[in-house]
């Protein structure tokens, strides 16, 4: 771990700035939904730097969606010193297109269009030493996922379980990468992104009636809540559990819900995602450092999710009000 001066990162606090003004903003997003039909709602994107989509079809969203996360890496990877700092954003598209791998792997099927871009590993040669059995060129923590990720579909055929092992392992490389890059305020977005993901868990968890033994293997350490405490909580108690945390609000809708029959779990969904961006907005008040930078990567993954939602609800014939419904908080 180094110690980051903010003054090694003026340049690129100015130009990220610049960038923001580019976002999606909620007045666009409007323009979006409002607009008459997913290709009249997609001229929008030009304001925020996006080129043309090919064709009003989810896969031509996917690939222009791909190539402009991949584009942002690679801007920003030429003014970053620190590649940890990209790359606890990058990881989980690597652990992603593993899940995808690991499973096709067991059915001998091909899975391949379902990778990803923007991870760290190009999705191409990832499927290709995973073939060949040679992960050499990867993490220590991605290797080691994904061979207990095989080991335990092997040994269970639940993909589920597999899912968990590289739930863990993912989320070990993010509190890993967070601690190398030297960021406290990245440390801090690890921390948040695990309680998300536990309270998330535990809320399943409530209402499918599952006990301590359960959450046990799915609860993942390094958040700001003891996953033991989670798991001997009963449901309705979470909120007592995230009551200092950024999850306060989320944890309070969870409760509510956390038993067998409980209603739709959308606005608490929605929550959850609204108070990890609440944690990382706060990046916008710092003038210089490595904070906006952070704050600007996950408002471009968000970005992605809103035009995600949007144009392919609008392809899908839904309403405004369900796309609105859908929508999380955005960065601006």
């Amino acid at each position: 771990m180094r110690k980051i001066k903010d003054t090694d990162y003026l340049y690129i606090s100015a130009r990220v700035r610049v960038l923001e003004t580019r976002l999606l903003t909620t007045e666009r997003m409007e323009r979006m939904i409002d607009a008459r039909d997913a290709a009249e709602a997609a001229k929008v994107l030009a304001e925020c730097g996006y080129p043309e989509l090919a064709s009003a079809t989810p896969s031509a969203l996917e690939e222009l969606l791909a190539q402009a996360q991949a584009d942002v890496f690679a801007d920003l990877g030429s003014a970053v010193n620190d590649p940890a700092l990209l790359d606890v954003f990058r990881c989980k598209y690597d652990y992603h297109n593993a899940k995808v791998l690991v499973k096709a792997g067991a059915l001998g099927t091909n899975q391949d269009r379902l990778l990803l871009g923007g991870g760290r590993y190009a999705p191409a040669d990832l499927a290709e030493d995973y073939r060949r059995e040679d992960l050499s060129a990867c993490s220590d923590i991605f290797r080691k996922g994904v061979a207990r990720a095989r080991e335990v579909l092997g040994s269970t055929g639940d993909p589920q379980q597999a899912d968990f092992a590289l739930d863990r392992a993912y989320f070990e490389e993010l509190t890993a990468l967070a601690k190398q890059s030297g960021s406290a305020f990245l440390e801090g977005y690890a921390r948040t992104a695990i309680d998300a993901a536990n309270l998330r868990a535990a809320v399943r968890a409530a209402r499918l009636d599952k006990g301590p033994q359960f959450l046990r293997q799915v609860l993942v350490p390094g958040g700001n809540v003891d996953p033991e405490t989670i798991a001997n909580a009963p449901g309705e108690q979470l909120d007592r559990l995230f009551k200092g945390t950024a999850l306060r609000e989320a944890a309070e809708a969870g409760a509510a819900l956390a038993h067998p029959g409980g209603g739709p779990l959308t606005d608490f969904e929605r929550a959850c995602d609204d108070a990890v961006m609440a944690y990382l907005a706060k990046a916008r008040m710092v003038p210089f450092g490595v904070e906006p930078v952070i704050g600007y990567l996950y408002a471009r993954e968000a970005e992605a999710t809103a035009i995600r939602i949007i144009l392919a609800g609008r392809m899908a014939g839904l309403d405004g009000a369900t796309i609105r419904q859908r929508l999380r908080r955005g960065y601006c």
